[in-house]
């Protein structure tokens, strides 16, 4: 099930994603008239720099929050005339007028834990030979933070749906292959995160990274919890590790 988020304190972060956003559409080979589906558009931070690439074209975002969706639709207000806004679940079949030209994702696909299903529906929604570029968080992402969390919780009781799925090179590669993409290319990268000590680590602690977590606990739980994970941390550091995606439908 899609979380929720707080759209208007995600955007007011010093987020890593704009440099994230960047270098997944540097990938991209675009005329500037092709249709691309932003998966996991948020508040719409890449669909203005995938707007600003395709003066001809136009731009399709879904997300499963319609908070940030809500955000998206403010912010874009002047350039709806060329987007497609969509709340749905990604690992589902999209409503869609046909296959589009490109995909583009970014910090989204480690919020979904059926990767087989994700990539199987998105390259049914995209055309043969289309172009697909994605990041999000990989095989040792915040692994510090996981550590802190377990100390503050304990570990995870078997069974317990995961909160976040952070997959590896190897078995991305073959899931990506058996969805039917070729020329596949996948990378981990590490790229950690510097903020403040205090407030703004604890904010960014709680809007980003601790949300499904603080789903599960009481509200009156929520700022002694951050707070704990913040105090187990060597440093004010976010220890990113990105899997970086780039493929084509066959």
């Amino acid at each position: 099930m899609p979380r929720e988020w707080d759209a208007k304190a995600y955007d007011s972060l010093p987020l890593p994603h704009q440099q994230w956003g960047r270098g997944t559409l540097s990938r991209l080979s675009l005329t500037g008239t092709e249709t691309v589906l932003d998966a996991g558009c948020g508040t719409g931070r890449d669909m203005a720099a995938l707007l600003d690439l395709l003066p001809g074209g136009r731009v399709i975002g879904v997300d499963g929050s319609s908070r940030m969706l809500e955000q998206l639709r403010t912010k874009l207000a002047d350039r709806l005339d060329r987007l497609d806004v969509i709340e749905a679940d990604l690992t589902k079949p999209l409503e869609l007028d046909g296959p589009v030209d490109a995909i583009s994702s970014v910090a989204t696909f480690h919020w979904i834990t059926d990767h087989a299903s994700l990539f199987a529906n998105l390259a049914s929604s995209l055309r043969t030979g289309g172009q697909f570029v994605a990041e999000c968080g990989g095989e040792g992402n915040v692994a510090r933070i996981n550590a802190a969390v377990e100390e503050v919780l304990g570990a995870a009781p078997e069974g317990r749906e995961q909160v976040w799925y952070f997959a590896g090179v190897e078995e991305t590669t073959a899931r990506l292959r058996e969805a039917g993409f070729t020329d596949v290319e996948v990378s981990l990268l590490p790229d950690p995160a510097r903020l403040e000590a205090g407030d703004q680590l604890c904010s960014y602690l709680a809007t980003v990274v601790l949300g499904s977590h603080l789903d599960r606990l009481p509200e009156s739980d929520h700022e002694d919890f951050v707070r704990a994970v913040a105090a187990r941390l060597p440093e004010p550091v976010v220890d990113y590790v990105r899997l970086n995606i780039t493929a084509r439908k066959g």
